[in-house]
């Protein structure tokens, strides 16, 4: 998922000193603060800097700025060398570095740019921004990691910090947005919009722009690429997964599974389609303790599936709950998978599976870098 904030002036701007360092020192903050509960440090290429700071009330950045000279030509240079498409400058966090690497290698329209990520004795971040000066007038996105929680602070100080650097636009990419998965669908009018709830879409302000995209696409691909391409069945685990996929699926004979209740038990049984002889993948939006496709997988291949794959797009596996699913050799449906495919959507999660079988990784980068460019 990514969110497109259009340029607007920022809420809280310190006034611009005019030409010498004197009045800086003059300049009273909007807001006082003491000590860094975190900051950012912006070098230019003069060696003259921004400073952020964070204070309290509704908005948590003001900006007090030493500016230097800015060359009028520094924003038509960038554009100049590609004028079918729109230059990006792509930052990241430490987490997604695999993943931006790949993504600025989908376009030569895409630079990227680093964050020095450190941390003072006190454990709040240290942030340091190279050459800010050089993305300014420029259109710039940030890759970020919500899904562990020990790292989402550290990249709001650079979500509020990125749109005040005079930037034409900002654009936040959330392969993860953990408050609810991009990959659920509802049919709204003549239109289909991806959400995870028709409210989801309400969580932005006025001024962002939330774009949704899916990762069945590269599952599309994927099954394509399979000797039994033409065998293949799809099954979803509950009446939800249905619900959220089937429409991008439906050249697929299905097969819907429900959780169903027997005594003080909750058990998995088909409500409809038949698996028998066939390569069934199992399809949901994302995957964490695993309980709800074993399940899945053992009664699809008691009714006869010769070949049991899965696919997730989010791939949290907490607690390296991964490890539940093993390697499917050929005969054994029942015991392991032939195939489970995640998107790198979760970085941790991809680490510890690589080379992993019957883990592959259909990663998100040639959207991600289509989408930079809407």
């Amino acid at each position: 998922m990514s969110t497109t904030t259009p340029p607007s002036p920022p809420q809280r701007l310190a006034a611009l000193p005019c030409h010498t360092s004197n009045k800086l020192r003059n300049y009273t903050p909007i807001q006082s603060f003491n000590r860094k509960d975190f900051s950012i440090r912006c070098e230019f290429e003069n060696s003259q800097r921004w400073t952020v700071g964070c204070v309290s009330g509704t908005d948590p950045i003001h900006i007090i700025l030493k500016p230097p000279s800015i060359p009028m030509t520094s924003a038509a240079v960038l554009g100049s060398s590609g004028k079918n498409s729109k230059r990006v400058c792509l930052f990241y966090c430490n987490e997604m570095k695999d993943l931006a690497e790949r993504i600025a290698s989908q376009s030569d329209a895409i630079e990227l740019r680093n964050i020095t990520w450190r941390t003072f004795e006190d454990g709040f971040p240290n942030l340091f921004i190279s050459n800010a000066h050089g993305i300014r007038g420029q259109h710039v996105a940030f890759l970020a990691s919500f899904n562990s929680p020990g790292v989402i602070f550290e990249q709001l100080s650079v979500i509020y910090a990125l749109p005040k650097l005079f930037v034409s636009s900002f654009t936040l990419v959330l392969p993860f947005f953990p408050t609810g998965t991009s990959e659920r669908m509802e049919d709204e009018g003549v239109h289909q919009i991806r959400v995870s709830a028709k409210k989801e879409r309400f969580y932005f302000g006025d001024n962002i722009l939330p774009c949704f995209e899916s990762g069945i696409p590269l599952l599309l691909n994927r099954l394509q690429q399979l000797p039994d391409s033409d065998n293949i069945s799809i099954a979803f685990p509950d009446d939800g997964a249905w619900k959220r996929f089937h429409k991008q699926l439906q050249h697929f004979p299905m097969i819907v599974c429900a959780k169903v209740r027997e005594g003080d038990q909750r058990i998995v049984r088909i409500k409809e389609g038949d698996p028998a002889g066939r390569h069934v993948v199992i399809v949901d939006d994302l995957v964490q303790s695993g309980g709800t496709l074993t399940e899945c997988q053992k009664v699809l291949a008691k009714h006869g599936a010769q070949k049991i794959s899965a696919y997730v797009t989010h791939g949290i596996f907490p607690n390296r709950s991964w490890q539940r699913f093993s390697h499917d050799k050929g005969g054994s449906p029942e015991n392991g998978m032939t195939y489970f495919w995640i998107t790198d959507s979760c970085p941790q999660t991809v680490k510890e599976v690589k080379d992993k079988k019957p883990f592959e990784v259909l990663s998100l980068a040639a959207p991600i870098a289509a989408a930079l460019q809407i």
